[in-house]
């Protein structure tokens, strides 16, 4: 059974940094893209970051770009974000996924909240 739990959102000033972890479990994640998403009140649900499992490489939505890297530890399978540079209209829940051709999962998500 595939988990995907993520912790470390919390409440932070403007400008501050969090760093966000996904601990994905129950398979082999080597052919999956992982990501990161997030949903404000009232707006859907929307892309962050993602990294490939086995080439790391890296992607990002135009908002966050410069401020947050999406990065993993294969030992530890987790993947992490870290947030940089915060703004107010960073405030979401976060949730991790795990994607592959026939296959997708999400985590239960983590809030994160930016005070101005």
């Amino acid at each position: 059974q595939v988990q995907l739990v993520e912790s470390g959102g919390g409440l932070v000033q403007t400008g501050g940094s969090l760093r966000l972890s996904c601990a994905a479990s129950g398979r082999t994640f080597s052919s999956y893209t992982m990501g990161w998403f997030r949903q404000a009140p009232g707006k859907e649900r929307e892309f962050v970051a993602a990294i490939s499992w086995s080439a790391g490489s890296t992607s990002y939505a135009d908002s966050v770009k410069g401020r947050f890297t999406i990065f993993r530890d294969t030992a530890k399978n987790t993947v992490y974000l870290r947030m940089n540079s915060l703004k107010p209209e960073d405030t979401a829940v976060y949730y991790c996924s795990a994607n592959s051709a026939n296959r997708h999962y999400w985590g239960q998500g983590t809030q994160v909240t930016v005070s101005s």
